[in-house]
């Protein structure tokens, strides 16, 4: 299975588990997640969610191939697609969620922290968000999101350059709760899922929606604008140049595109 699910002592784990591909995560993969986070919303037995991957990697984004593979259905008015799914059912989870990342988080990899309540990372995680570099733009909200949470500049950088970034600078933005040595880091997002088992579930439930307030709202409006992009951009001349050149292992060329 490439998607692990399991649920004890309150806490739903769902875990990365295909390590021989990097955790990169394909359409099953997101169905996967969104159905396990949707039967969590309605489970009275789950009261945290904790998602991780492997200790050498997170996960490295979407798997090229299975995406280009399904890319038409981004555009497509009548399907909603798996990662839509999965984000939406993140981005609206009434429970809290923790994020345990360890390695890279590439991608959807990093966008998906963004709509954790608590981020633990590694010391040897690194993040990014290469989007402008497959000739693309951010995606699920992740322009609103990141700059509301680590400012306009430090965002722009990350975004416009799409360059990667460790752990202590994660954490020295803002970004993430803590930083631990690896082989403390499940243990203690496990400790910290814990804390909130023990407490009241509605107390817990009541203290997230009122800290979101509009934002589920404002973010379903930002993912919606910036998934039009999204699926423009799949279909133009500079994307093609970067899928092509990453199957043929090769640096891109933009310099024909204005």
């Amino acid at each position: 299975m490439d998607i692990l699910t399991h649920t004890e002592n309150g806490i739903l784990t769902i875990s990365f588990n295909r390590p021989e591909k990097k955790n990169a995560i394909t359409s099953a993969m997101y169905q996967a997640m969104a159905d396990a986070l949707t039967e969590a919303e309605t489970d009275s037995a789950v009261r945290a969610i904790l998602i991780t991957g492997k200790p050498e990697i997170f996960t490295a984004g979407n798997d090229l191939e299975d995406f280009m593979k399904n890319a038409a259905s981004l555009a497509s008015a009548s399907a909603v697609p798996p990662v839509y799914q999965f984000m939406h059912a993140l981005n609206n989870s009434g429970k809290p969620v923790i994020a345990a990342v360890s390695g890279a988080a590439v991608g959807i990899g990093t966008t998906l922290l963004m709509h954790c309540d608590l981020i633990y990372l590694a010391d040897n995680a690194k993040l990014s968000m290469p989007f402008t570099q497959l000739g693309l733009c951010p995606e699920f909200a992740s322009s609103m999101i990141f700059q509301n949470i680590v400012g306009y500049q430090r965002a722009a950088e990350k975004l416009m350059l799409g360059e990667a970034f460790n752990a202590q600078e994660a954490y020295q933005m803002g970004f993430v709760n803590k930083v631990l040595p690896l082989e403390e880091l499940l243990p203690y997002a496990l400790q910290q899922a814990a804390k909130l088992v023990a407490l009241p579930a509605a107390s817990v439930r009541i203290t997230k929606r009122l800290m979101k307030g509009a934002q589920p709202a404002a973010v379903t409006s930002k993912m919606a604008e910036e998934n039009q992009h999204f699926a423009a951009m799949l279909n133009a001349p500079e994307a093609k140049e970067a899928f092509i050149a990453f199957f043929q292992k090769r640096k891109p060329d933009f310099s024909q595109f204005n």
